[in-house]
């Protein structure tokens, strides 16, 4: 069994964090996530410290209580630091363009698609064939970059299509005659 829960997380400074009964609230100058806390799951804050622990000694409260340190660590980096993915598009003619709130790829279909990106995640295009997605919500521009890549995922024959940065995509062997 993970012993995540036992660690405290350290509040940054310049992060504000606001408790109540069944959510927690981390506001910061890069902005502001709200989780809603497990019902078995009990979280102090003592000085700069947040605590986690389980309510009853169940298996699942001690599961939930890890869980909750992790995603509320998260949301510390989030607010301070920020998260990003990279995406790099590979094949012939297959390019990006970032909008303000929209990312508009040529994928080799018959028409552009068009990708409305979620509120609190924005877009770069450093080149035509890169997509920088940066946002303070880890699940969020997990998801966002996740939605991109399945419109051409990488396939396994020539490599072409959407793939994270540090993917490596595992190559087959043409048929033979």
């Amino acid at each position: 069994m993970s012993r995540i829960a036992k660690s405290p997380v350290t509040i940054p400074s310049g992060v504000e964090v606001t408790l109540t009964s069944n959510s927690i609230t981390v506001k910061s100058g890069a902005g502001t996530l709200v989780q809603a806390l497990h019902a078995s799951v009990e979280v102090n804050q003592e000085g700069e410290e947040l605590t986690f622990l389980p309510r009853d000694g169940g298996k699942i409260a001690h599961a939930m209580s890890g869980t909750m340190r992790a995603l509320i660590n998260n949301m510390m980096v989030g607010v301070t630091t920020g998260f990003v993915k990279k995406l790099t598009l590979i094949g012939v003619g297959y390019r990006a363009k970032a909008g303000d709130k929209s990312v508009n790829l040529t994928l080799g279909f018959s028409h552009p698609v068009d990708y409305v990106l979620p509120v609190g995640v924005s877009a770069e295009t450093p080149t035509n064939t890169e997509i920088v997605l940066k946002s303070a919500d880890k699940q969020l521009l997990g998801q966002a970059a996740a939605e991109i890549r399945a419109f051409r995922p990488p396939e396994p024959y020539k490599g072409k299509g959407v793939r994270y940065s540090d993917e490596s995509v595992r190559r087959k062997e043409a048929k033979k005659k």
